[in-house]
């Protein structure tokens, strides 16, 4: 029989962050800290619609909320958590999708110049085996959140964001194609030499 390494708490049994809840709140935390200051702050190009702007204002409201919620209130580790090999995996899963998203985000903003509107083919990094290199290390990144925490609203977002980004990849994808004759054939829209 395996023991479990962490509790889940009924709404009655609501209690403060233990010390691996700080860590994994940290992850969260630091990704939305990198996207809203020092992506945002590098981006070029168009202005993003309003209405864009606050779907994902409400949609990181919502889910910031319930995982906060769920590592906060519901959820307890073990001390010895930290040593278990889905926390030790998944923080790696983790790393690694972030630093193959801030890469693949550098690239992209290096293709342009200040005021540009033109589209290019991505190079280097994954942009070298799929369309969606960003895509692909953001939803790693979650899976990897998901496997570290090992709560029902990781794993929901984790997929949330396969699907979505994975639309999105797509996507990105078949304008690629369509619009640049010489566009790598063996390049994948999301997925290393599977899709």
């Amino acid at each position: 029989m395996i023991k479990r390494k962490f509790t889940v708490l009924s709404p009655w049994q609501l209690d403060s962050l233990d010390s691996t809840g700080k860590k994994l709140l940290f992850l969260f935390c630091g990704h939305y800290f990198h996207r809203t200051f020092i992506y945002g702050i590098r981006t070029k190009g168009k202005p993003m619609p309003c209405r864009i702007v606050i779907s994902a204002f409400i949609f990181c409201t919502l889910n910031g909320y319930l995982q906060g919620y769920s590592l906060i209130y519901c959820t307890r580790y073990d001390d010895d958590w930290t040593s278990e090999i889905r926390f030790i995996s998944g923080v790696l899963l983790f790393l690694m999708g972030l630093t193959i998203n801030i890469h693949s985000d550098y690239l992209l903003l290096c293709l342009r110049k200040s005021s540009e509107n033109i589209y290019f083919i991505p190079q280097g990094g994954l942009f070298e085996y799929v369309s969606g290199a960003n895509y692909f290390g953001e939803i790693v990144e979650w899976f990897g959140y998901a496997l570290a925490t090992c709560t029902f609203p990781a794993f929901v977002f984790a997929i949330f964001t396969a699907i979505y980004l994975g639309f999105r990849a797509h996507q990105h994808h078949r304008y690629y194609v369509q619009k640049f004759d010489d566009y790598p054939k063996s390049r994948k829209f999301l997925i290393p030499f599977i899709i």
